[in-house]
């Protein structure tokens, strides 16, 4: 493969990651930022397509290259119907399912839309990779008390792959041959359990588990349907509420866990407690993920940008280190990943899945 240059494209609700690799080397990254007041013209993150593909354009002209230069184009998944762990090309399906609003509107799912509306002028193929819908849960882990909710499978599972195949490189043993405990700590927060190469089942603060950052995680059912039947505001503002503005916002009024490490060290006691109830929260679901992997398990990982904070770090390994050794990969490896993925796309055709 002559051409090794990859461009990978990463939405989040306020700017667009890209980088630049060559081969596996990344050579160039950009955060292009997108002003609140620019986005709030926007009913929904799809109607901001346009906006975000001329924004990356400049970005890229200023770089010097266009997507011509490129081998290939990549953007990260978003919440996608359930599919399987893999590298998927950009066809019309998945084109029809955003447009027709079947997914759920995440600024997430402008990273494949992206792709494509760069790489198609360009001849250029655009793909996905794992995205947070992967769904690999064994059947008795789909079912919850009540028929119709079904327990949800989002995760991120790009970043919690990535590390586990990093990790098993360094032990010299093939991933699909491990039984591994995955807790990505940022913004959101998920717990998975993976065994021998299969996310079999998770833990997200979006939907259950512990509080994140941002994110509410498990509530009390009888406490959250009061709340819901004595406030009058919609379910979509409870949506936002709830995977926006709790966890560590709602009780300390910040989500920068930099922050709140400030506020400990200078002496707020009740920072210490919410800090390390998430901790605990994250320990739990931990110890809850080695009950599936019936305690047959090589290591805990711990990754994420939280990872970098050791009070956090030391509060969960504390509690867990019985199960199995903890490993800490502090950090997120989302671009480098889908690089890679992209990468053995070009070189192993058949690999890539159709998403239909």
């Amino acid at each position: 493969m002559s051409n090794s240059r990859i461009l990978v494209i990463n939405p989040g609700s306020t700017s667009t990651k890209i980088a630049l690799f060559e081969g596996p080397d990344q050579v160039r990254a950009q955060e292009v930022s997108h002003p609140a007041a620019e986005l709030a013209r926007f009913k929904s993150n799809l109607e901001q397509l346009e906006f975000r593909r001329q924004a990356l354009t400049e970005a890229l002209n200023a770089w010097g290259i266009t997507p011509a230069d490129c081998a290939a184009i990549i953007g990260r998944g978003g919440p996608l119907k359930p599919l399987r762990s893999g590298v998927y090309r950009i066809n019309e399906a998945y084109l029809t399912d955003i447009r027709e609003g079947r997914c759920v509107d995440h600024a997430s799912i402008l990273g494949g839309m992206l792709a494509h509306a760069l790489a198609a002028p360009a001849g250029r193929p655009a793909f996905i990779a794992d995205p947070v819908s992967v769904d690999e849960f064994e059947e008795v882990a789909r079912l919850s008390g009540w028929p119709a909710l079904p327990r949800p499978t989002y995760s991120h599972a790009l970043n919690i792959k990535a590390v586990i195949r990093e990790w098993a490189a360094e032990q010299g043993r093939p991933a699909d041959r491990l039984n591994v405990i995955v807790a990505h700590l940022g913004g959101g927060i998920s717990v998975a359990a993976h065994r021998q190469g299969r996310l079999i089942d998770v833990e997200s603060s979006s939907d259950s588990g512990p509080f994140s950052p941002e994110r509410a995680g498990t509530l009390p059912l009888s406490g959250l349907l009061k709340l819901l039947a004595s406030d009058s505001r919609p379910v979509k503002d409870w949506r936002k509420i709830f995977n926006g503005q709790a966890g560590l916002v709602a009780h300390l009024g910040t989500a920068d866990v930099r922050e709140v490490e400030a506020r400990i060290v200078a002496g707020d006691a009740k920072a210490a407690l919410v800090l390390e109830a998430m901790a605990y929260g994250v320990a739990k679901a931990i110890g809850a993920m080695a009950v599936v992997l019936a305690g047959q398990i090589d290591a805990i990982i711990l990754t994420g940008g939280i990872a970098h904070n050791a009070r956090v770090v030391n509060w969960i390994s504390d509690r867990v280190r019985f199960l199995a050794p903890v490993v800490v990969k502090p950090g997120q490896n989302e671009m480098k990943a889908l690089a890679a993925h992209a990468l053995n796309a070009l070189a192993n055709p058949a690999i890539v899945q159709e998403y239909v």
